[in-house]
């Protein structure tokens, strides 16, 4: 007896929940990067790689899925898509770990405050949809917030800009990829594993590697680095991949929120009135953003 493939609401509830626990999670990971931050940061994201693969080729393994990954590897415009993308992931990684370990847990959730705005501001300008009125309201808010920080903090906010862009594009394109979400990761984490062996293998080879240097618990915090890296990404390709661009935005609130609480009231960190008042703009555009979809779909219902 054959299955059918799930109704288009059911495969979008099932992508909303999916995408919803990936983003709850990535708010609790800078207590978990934090255990980490006498380890360098390019190391991390190296062992990232290597640990995510690790796991990956597993999953691939069990589901027989080679096929799908040669496939996806046999054409250079398919090896130069997936290559970008794992470019822009690796980078918004890196930005976000040297954030978190370098005290700027509340300048990274900014960042990704700005994620949902940038996808929509994408998808005016790469993928030609129309916004309406609100929409360009909550997008002009929101670069009135920066332009406050700018203005009033002397510099602007670059880690939280940089971190929006890459997981902003990085997102349209695991958004617009035909792979599956495990084809997907599988094929982004295998073309930049060299690098990131090589750069292991030389920081062992150094003597300035984690792995036998550093304590116990360290180590096997590192080693853990793939499943609390692979797991939450599989579940926002698989999520991307089922519902609307929009709704994964709404989504995106839910990881700065938890990283905003935690930089906050956990690390105690700076909230001064300058960045109060650029956060209180680009919170007024997110809620504008929000009411907007709302309605949207209030009238379309």
């Amino acid at each position: 007896m054959s299955t059918s493939a799930p109704s288009a609401p059911t495969a979008a509830r099932q992508g909303a929940l999916a995408a919803g626990i990936c983003y709850f999670s990535w708010g609790l990971v800078p207590l978990y990067w934090k255990q980490l931050a006498a380890v360098n940061p390019v190391e991390l994201i190296a062992h990232r790689h290597v640990w995510s693969l690790v796991l990956v080729l597993l999953l691939v393994a069990a589901q027989r899925g080679f096929g799908e990954v040669r496939a996806a590897l046999s054409t250079p415009h398919s090896i130069g898509l997936n290559l970008l993308s794992a470019t822009l992931l690796t980078a918004n990684w890196l930005l976000y770990v040297w954030g978190v370990n370098t005290g700027h847990v509340l300048e990274c959730s900014l960042g990704y405050f700005l994620v949902p705005l940038v996808n929509v501001a994408l998808g005016r300008w790469i993928l030609h949809e129309r916004l309406r009125r609100l929409q360009w309201l909550a997008i002009a808010l929101a670069a009135l917030g920066v332009t406050v920080m700018i203005a009033q903090l002397a510099r602007p906010p670059w880690l939280a800009l940089a971190i929006a862009a890459t997981w902003g594009v990085y997102g349209l394109l695991r958004k617009r990829s035909p792979l599956g979400s495990l084809t997907g990761l599988t094929v982004e984490t295998l073309l930049l594993a060299p690098l990131a062996v090589g750069f292991l293998l030389w920081q062992q080879h150094t003597g300035a590697g984690a792995l036998g240097h550093a304590p116990a618990l360290t180590q096997a915090l590192v080693l853990s680095a793939g499943v609390i890296t692979a797991l939450p990404l599989l579940l926002f390709a698989y999520g991307a991949r089922r519902i609307r661009l929009s709704t994964l935005g709404l989504l995106q609130y839910l990881a700065p929120t938890v990283q905003f609480a935690i930089g906050l009231w956990v690390y105690h960190e700076p909230f001064s009135r300058e960045r109060a008042t650029g956060f209180a703009f680009i919170w007024v555009g997110l809620a504008l953003y929000t009411a907007d979809n709302l309605w949207s779909q209030r009238a379309k219902s």
